[in-house]
């Protein structure tokens, strides 16, 4: 008998399914009371329909990324699905995790939608945020053949990319330099030392476009500043070239112009209300970790994140954080600390996630030293013991065509090269999608690195009869041993909607996919108004 939704904070026993309302998730979102909700779907059907703040997290994903998602183990979390089963199964999952406060989304998805508004595409907080701040603060932009009247004629004009360097480097705009979103202030006025110098921001679409413009006005910039409309997309669309393969990035500190940019950062982020730890508030935070989730962020570059950072903090480079704070925070609620060693990119970024809903403060190197160079990888448990269910490299490339490789990785990846004759299977989807596998033999299970094969073998166990190996060390040992991948044929048994194509990444994006990406943009300030649960200000 299925229990009836509840959402009392009593722990059910090991086997019992706790549910939680969507009301009462609903409440405690507007109360700033600490929750996660993961949709454990895989990320094409969560790009389709989601409540605002579920973060993706799919069933066979959940053992490599929950704990750096939720360090918290007795936060509150609370999973959902559109109908498919995968929450039930998430649960035990989690709690084996150590999680304690785990319950399903009443009605799952379905459920939600009759109390609160479901949302298109992901990173969908942040960009129903940027939109907001156009719409308060008249952030100024310019279209696409503005910009490219002033890129032609106008010598004294920079342009500054503010997405990652990866994606400027697949393309960008004519005499665009790279200055991810986070670096902005902190840089801008050593690329433009003149106020006569106008500035243009561009990004893919929208969001980091607007908000790079809006922190070098609230940062206290003279220049005239102006959005690039609609970013590369409408760049694209409105039938301009982009540039392939540039390199002009800014990676030098500021030095002349240091001491403004510090001065205003600091003057904006006091009227925001960002607060700045001493050692004996951090120490406080670290000691309420296990009632109060903290994370503990690095807002520099990658490059200076390698060289040294402070200890047990992850690198988030402050424009990405604000453009996707839940690929690192999985608690809405939770207390967020940000380290730089300048104080102007903490700062800025620490403003906007306060006017987000956050509760952000920021500490430097007078507290915490950048004094760790080991790079901080996942967290993850230890791998389950397999037993004698393993295969190595040598044994399989001996005779590959004896067993039967299902790979786990994602599709992305597969695509990329997987190891010959390997078929490509989501975990999730083992009760339904194994039984299309060819031939009567023995499996073998491989991931990138193995380590999603291994969690991944129980669940393959209860959906097949047939003999099953984990290939040891993955995808990534195969390689390491000189053995070569296949790129040319692909084995679909699974339908790989386990990454959303974002239609503002890559060059072979179709006109109607971007056109309506902007489009769907442009509406999400009426939506976040409708649904009324973000706890959004913009100062």
């Amino acid at each position: 008998m299925t229990p009836s939704p509840t959402s009392g904070p009593t722990a059910p026993p090991p086997d019992q399914i706790r549910f939680m309302t969507p009301t009462e998730l609903r409440r405690r979102w507007r109360a700033n009371d600490e929750v996660a909700l993961l949709d454990v779907r895989e990320e094409g059907p969560y790009s389709l329909s989601h409540p605002f703040f579920a973060v993706s997290l799919p069933l066979s994903q959940i053992e490599l990324r929950i704990l750096d998602l939720i360090p918290r183990r007795t936060a509150p979390v609370v999973v959902y699905d559109g109908g498919e089963g995968y929450a039930e199964r998430a649960v035990p999952r989690i709690r084996a995790l150590g999680y304690g406060d785990v319950s399903v989304l009443g009605g799952g998805l379905s459920g939600y939608a009759r109390v609160g508004e479901v949302f298109r595409d992901v990173n969908v907080p942040s960009k129903a945020f940027g939109e907001l701040v156009e719409a308060i603060r008249h952030t100024p932009s310019l279209s696409a053949d503005e910009v490219k009247a002033l890129i032609e004629r106008e010598s004294n004009l920079v342009v500054l990319d503010a997405r990652r360097f990866e994606e400027y480097r697949t393309m960008s705009i004519p005499r665009g330099v790279s200055v991810p979103g986070g670096e902005l202030a902190f840089r801008a006025r050593e690329l433009a030392p003149s106020p006569d110098t106008t500035i243009i921001v561009n990004c893919a679409g929208r969001t980091r476009s607007i908000i790079g413009t809006q922190s070098l006005i609230n940062a206290g910039l003279p220049n005239k500043i102006y959005a690039l409309r609609n970013g590369t997309i409408g760049w694209t669309l409105a039938g301009h070239q982009v540039e392939r393969g540039r390199t002009a990035r800014v990676l030098e500190r500021p030095q002349a112009s240091y001491a403004n940019a510090l001065a205003d950062a600091k003057l904006w982020a006091e009227r925001v209300g960002v607060a700045v730890l001493d050692a004996a508030t951090f120490a406080r935070h670290q000691a309420e970790a296990g009632t109060r989730t903290l994370y503990c962020l690095d807002v520099r570059t990658p490059e200076e994140y390698a060289a040294g950072h402070p200890a047990g903090f992850a690198s988030a480079p402050g424009g990405q954080l604000v453009q996707a704070t839940d690929e690192w925070v999985g608690v809405r609620g939770a207390r967020l600390v940000l380290f730089d060693d300048d104080g102007v990119r903490a700062r800025m970024t620490a403003s906007w996630l306060k006017q987000m809903g956050w509760d952000a403060a920021i500490i430097g190197p007078d507290v915490v030293a950048p004094t760790e160079t080991t790079i901080r990888r996942p967290r993850r448990p230890d791998l389950p013991d397999l037993g004698g269910a393993t295969i190595g490299v040598a044994q399989l490339a001996a005779d590959p065509t004896a067993w039967t490789i299902v790979d786990l990785a994602r599709s992305p990846s597969y695509t990329a090269g997987h190891i010959p004759g390997a078929h490509f299977v989501l975990a999730s989807r083992f009760s339904s999608d194994l039984s299309g596998l060819p031939n009567a033999g023995p499996i073998v299970l491989t991931s990138n690195d193995g380590a999603e094969a291994a969690f991944a073998l129980t669940d393959a166990r209860r959906a097949t009869r047939r003999e099953l190996r984990v290939l040891i060390g993955g995808t990534r040992a195969w390689t390491d041993a000189g053995q070569a991948l296949e790129t040319a044929r692909h084995a679909w048994i699974s339908t790989p909607d386990d990454v959303y194509k974002r239609p503002y990444e890559g060059t072979d994006n179709a006109a109607e996919a971007m056109q309506a990406y902007i489009d769907w943009e442009l509406q999400l300030v009426a939506q976040l108004a409708n649904d009324s649960v973000s706890n959004f200000h913009v100062v």
